[in-house]
């Protein structure tokens, strides 16, 4: 392969959450970090080089997303996924989570119900109960080796006056690349009961080898009617700390409230190198990224041969987009607290705590797998001799 991905990078003192704040979350710093949902692998040479030479011009002053910017990610999502997108359906977020907290300002009022797949990505549990919202779940359930929709309670909630729909998609934690047929029968039941769709496709762009992304509001001009769309090159390209998320609606009256909540906010700014970077990120980054999922691919393939021929008691649902494994801990038969302190105190391996992801991550933790192999293979060892 043309790009290194099993250098091993020290990220520690570089003010990193992954490394550098395990002591909040876990209360002790001697861990191996496999949790936060960021890589340990450097980013595409054109980016860094994007950033390069904006630090050498050394004028760092206010700024704003270039048409140049803006074509860069048309062209992206055109190419990849078949989606035709128009200039004026673009807008701007510093990140996806605060996408997702100006969207339910803008488009629900107190006490509006609002609903997520459970387990998710703990943030949407926060953007929606810190805001006033009802807090509706539907639970994923497991058919045929991975999870599935339960469509008749997915259906059963939307009936009940729910206003918003947030979508993971592709999902985290349980690593599902929705497939279209699916995404279309949740557009379609959600336009049939008047539910706006905000769809979160931060993994997008990383489908593992055999599976592939669809954007939601391609599928039909009545979905789109009814979607805001939110993409970012972030954990594509392990760029999530330059804090730039394009949001994307074909309808102008979605877009525009959701822009007169950014603007209220005073969101709408940016940063120079996120500005960049996305566009760098878009232009030349191909080729990078079709060698990290082939590795993310591989290591995928390591852990399931390690875990299912030296860890039997943990279960693991192959995932199919992105670089996060959803274990299953309950095999063990140990409660969940005890195997919490199993892994911090023994293993000396941070996960992330399933219980977080909603009350189904019971007995589950989350590994993070986008690190060289030699850290995979450490932390598995790690966690077979704790056990």
């Amino acid at each position: 392969m043309k790009y290194n991905f099993d250098e091993i990078i020290d990220r520690r003192g570089t003010d990193c959450v992954k490394y550098d704040d395990l002591n909040r979350t876990f209360g002790r710093t001697d861990l191996l970090p496999m949790w936060v949902a960021d890589m340990d692998f450097r980013t595409a040479p054109a980016i860094i080089g994007a950033a390069e030479d904006c630090c050498r011009h050394g004028i760092f002053g206010y700024t704003f997303r270039s048409e140049e910017a803006k074509q860069a990610f048309i062209d992206w999502v055109a190419l990849h996924y078949g989606w035709p997108v128009k200039p004026e359906w673009i807008s701007i977020s510093p990140g996806i989570v605060t996408a997702l907290s100006v969207a339910v300002r803008a488009f629900t009022e107190k006490r509006d119900k609002v609903l997520i797949l459970t387990p998710v990505y703990p943030p949407f549990f926060a953007v929606v109960t810190e805001n006033g919202r009802e807090l509706v779940c539907s639970s994923l359930v497991v058919e045929n080796g991975h999870y599935e929709v339960d469509w008749a309670d997915f259906e059963d909630k939307l009936r009940q006056g729910v206003k918003l729909f947030i979508l993971c998609n592709s999902h985290n934690p349980v690593g599902r690349v929705w497939r279209a047929e699916e995404l279309k029968r949740m557009g379609d039941l959600c336009c049939k009961y008047g539910v706006l769709i905000l769809s979160d496709e931060i993994h997008a762009d990383l489908a593992l080898p055999g599976f592939k992304h669809t954007v939601m509001a391609s599928l039909s001009e009545d979905i789109a009617a009814h979607t805001l769309t939110a993409m970012a090159p972030s954990k594509t390209f392990n760029i999530a700390g330059m804090m730039n998320s394009l949001i994307v609606s074909s309808s102008s009256e979605l877009l525009g409230k959701y822009n007169r909540e950014m603007l209220a906010l005073h969101l709408d700014v940016g940063n120079i190198f996120g500005h960049v970077t996305l566009k760098a990120a878009y232009r030349a980054g191909g080729e990078w990224l079709e060698e990290l999922r082939i590795y993310l691919g591989r290591n995928v393939d390591f852990a399931d041969e390690y875990i299912r021929h030296e860890l039997p008691y943990v279960k693991m649902l192959r995932p199919e987009g992105s670089f996060l494994l959803w274990l299953d801990f309950r095999p063990t038969g140990l409660r969940h607290e005890e195997v919490g302190r199993i892994l911090t105190e023994k293993a000396r391996v941070g996960l992330n705590d399933g219980s977080a992801f909603g009350k189904e991550g019971i007995g589950f933790r989350r590994m993070n797998v986008g690190c060289p192999r030699a850290i995979l293979q450490e932390g598995l060892e790690r966690i077979k001799k704790a056990f």
